[in-house]
């Protein structure tokens, strides 16, 4: 599956996929049974929702009977995983080490989880560099690279 970079989705659509990415091929009314008392609901609240992640082409729909079925071809991992990468990306190179460290600190993870994490840890460990270097620009960061252009007088205008 392409990745789908146009596709920003709130919070409410994240319920909304959640639920079709557990049952495959929804109903609105199906979508409606299952969040309306947890997100407090109307149908048409639904239904809004579906036809944006229609428009947004993350869901699709096909006709059987008097009702639409609704799916998608993206999973769960493949956008999840988008979500982070674009996190990652907006933060400066040198911090994402710390941000790592700190989303395993912060979740609950099994056993075989820890055991995924070290096996990816010792394979990185191979192609791992001394130094990350810093990819802000001038005044987006307070990383020492920068911190030392400011000191020298090359960076950020004061």
């Amino acid at each position: 599956m392409e990745e789908n970079s146009n596709c920003h989705i709130t919070g409410a659509e994240w319920e909304i996929m959640r639920v079709v990415w557990a049952n495959e091929e929804v109903t609105s009314k199906f979508v409606s049974e299952v969040l309306g008392e947890k997100m407090n609901w109307k149908h048409a609240t639904v239904k809004t929702l579906l036809n944006r992640l229609l428009e947004k082409e993350v869901l699709k729909k096909r006709e059987k009977g008097n009702k639409y079925i609704y799916y998608t071809e993206y999973n769960e991992q493949e956008i999840a995983k988008q979500y982070v990468m674009e996190t990652f990306n907006r933060i400066c190179r040198t911090k994402v080490g710390n941000m790592i460290t700190e989303l395993i600190e912060n979740n609950v993870l099994s056993f075989k989880d820890l055991e995924n994490i070290s096996k990816a840890v010792e394979e990185k460990r191979k192609t791992a560099v001394e130094k990350i270097p810093c990819d802000c620009l001038p005044g987006q960061c307070n990383c020492p690279e920068h911190q030392h252009e400011k000191k020298m007088g090359k960076c950020c205008s004061e």
